[in-house]
């Protein structure tokens, strides 16, 4: 089966909400790997990788992220890499 890996730029209130635990804790459950970081700037960067179906729903979750969050934009691109599991990762 071919996979999808995808780059996420998220901008928004997206720090200081709990968006990369939420966003790992889906990711975890849709069966995605990759990881999930804050940037410096105050937008939230995250690479995905799994089955399209399942990038496609973690996508449309980014877009609205936890409850607490106020989603502004979601930027997409093309990603790479391989992974084993779905980590946060420090901020950059």
């Amino acid at each position: 089966m071919a996979e999808t890996v995808l780059r996420l730029e998220i901008r928004g209130l997206v720090q200081g909400v709990g968006y990369r635990w939420s966003m790992a804790a889906e990711a975890r459950r849709l069966g995605i790997r990759g990881w999930v970081r804050n940037r410096h700037d105050g937008s939230v960067e995250a690479m995905v990788a799994g089955p399209p179906e399942a990038v496609d729903r973690i996508v449309a979750w980014a877009r609205s992220g936890p409850e607490s969050a106020a989603v502004t934009v979601v930027d997409v691109f093309a990603g790479e890499g391989a992974f084993d599991s779905f980590d946060q990762w420090p901020t950059e």
